[in-house]
């Protein structure tokens, strides 16, 4: 038996990250590249220390109620998670990360790349030359749009939205409006060339392109619902490279039919991802939709750097390192903070969290940090509970502890 973590991968990655994974863990690869189902994925989450999955493997509360439990980390290759349900993950003491920076030039790449092709009908165009039905130019066939000088709008303005904005405004001069709740500096904005707007709505309105640019959560299912297509201008065009979820399939298929609404789509409500050697769409197959099958991070630079994130990203917390990590608290828990400056000595924490268990305080997280020359150290404890006004007194009568100190947080148990 093997002394390294074990690593399942659950698909087929480029060869040099393979020999890499293989190298530094006992690696259990994937070599047919077929989708572990439900039954698979339950083996790997009995048999690893981490799985590195993707985003065919649908990671349910069912699947991830396998017992017993080994694995630690879910390492997801890629940007999105929403086939993992994170919830399920959390309660279970599951990280799960991802790789965030990697994909954003590739993925506003083939944001681009659809918006030209549907607004020039470049699919249509292509199916025409390849079934022989071109017959030669003539000045009314098959009318496209120019976009130079028309609005696109965001919906969402992280880091890919920002790169797309940079190439449509600098790069096809277009001019770009967006609305995110948490939008970029105003100096950033300008940069890009993008003017803030305050609701979807007023994006709607105002643009003859619609990107789409936010992550699939409970909150953005069907985001482009009935309502919002319909507030589009008619003839408009949608673009959407996120999740299939964030669009209401009927609903769009209605504003295409009804109001000559266009679409360019690499991403779909209901995308294959068993092995299934057939997969059909309505959606898909309109004449008036050119589609790609989920190749926005498909190029061979942006799946090694991936593939490279998601190894570093395994090995860090092998050592204790969590990076990138989407189901952790994102700040600071607990009703107080105590900071233990304390000798490094062995037993001096299990002394302090065994005061705070017996005055019913819970600890939310922790970090201690050692100073040069590992005389001394302080710790850095997040407590939930009430804290006596004898507490701080009686900690620093605990063997080797040099001084505590203690600051509520202002924020109410359980918040």
């Amino acid at each position: 038996m093997s002394d390294r973590p074990t690593v399942v991968v659950t698909r087929r990655l480029p060869g040099p990250v393979e020999e890499e994974l293989a190298r530094d863990f006992d690696a259990k690869l994937n070599r047919e590249d077929r989708p572990l189902g439900p039954a698979g994925l339950q083996d790997a989450l009995r048999s690893a220390d981490a799985v590195l999955c993707t985003v065919t493997d649908k990671l349910t509360a069912d699947v991830l109620k396998a017992e017993p439990l080994r694995a630690r980390l879910l390492a997801n290759f890629g940007v999105g998670f929403n086939h993992i349900d994170t919830d399920a993950a959390k309660s279970r003491g599951l990280a799960v990360s991802n790789t965030p920076d990697v994909l954003t030039e590739a993925t506003a790449d083939i944001a681009m790349t659809l918006l030209l092709m549907v607004s020039r009908r470049a699919g249509e165009g292509e199916r025409h030359v390849r079934c022989g039905a071109w017959t030669g130019w003539r000045p009314t066939h098959m009318l496209g749009t120019q976009v130079s000088g028309k609005t696109l709008g965001l919906v969402g303005m992280g880091r890919i939205a920002r790169a797309v904005a940079k190439r449509a405004h600098h790069g096809f001069g277009m001019r770009v409006i967006f609305h995110d709740p948490f939008p970029p500096s105003p100096a950033d904005a300008a940069a890009l060339g993008a003017e803030p707007r305050g609701t979807i709505e007023e994006v709607l309105d105002e643009a003859d392109f619609v990107s789409l640019h936010c992550p699939a959560t409970a909150e953005t299912r069907h985001l482009m619902n009935r309502e919002r297509l319909a507030r589009m201008r008619r003839s408009a065009f949608l673009i959407n490279t996120a999740r299939g979820d964030v669009v209401d399939e009927a609903a769009l298929l209605d504003a295409i039919e009804t109001r000559g609404i266009r679409a360019g789509l690499d991403v779909y409500p209901d995308e294959p991802g068993s092995g299934a050697t057939q997969w059909s769409s309505k959606l898909a197959q309109h004449p008036n939709v050119v589609g790609t099958h989920h190749i926005g991070a498909s190029t061979a630079q942006a799946q090694e750097a991936v593939a490279d994130g998601v190894v570093q990203i395994i090995e860090s917390y092998v050592r204790g390192e969590i990076v990138d990590c989407v189901n952790l608290a994102p700040s600071r828990l607990g009703t107080h903070t105590f900071h233990v400056r304390h000798f490094d000595r062995v037993g001096v924490l299990a002394a302090v969290f065994d005061l705070l268990r017996r005055r019913d305080l819970n600890v939310e997280q922790m970090e201690n940090r050692i100073f040069q020359g590992r005389n001394a150290a302080v710790a850095t404890i997040d407590v939930v509970g009430e804290v006596g006004p004898d507490l701080l007194a009686v900690l620093e009568d605990l063997d080797h502890v040099i001084h505590v100190s203690v600051v509520p947080t202002g924020r109410a148990a359980g918040s």
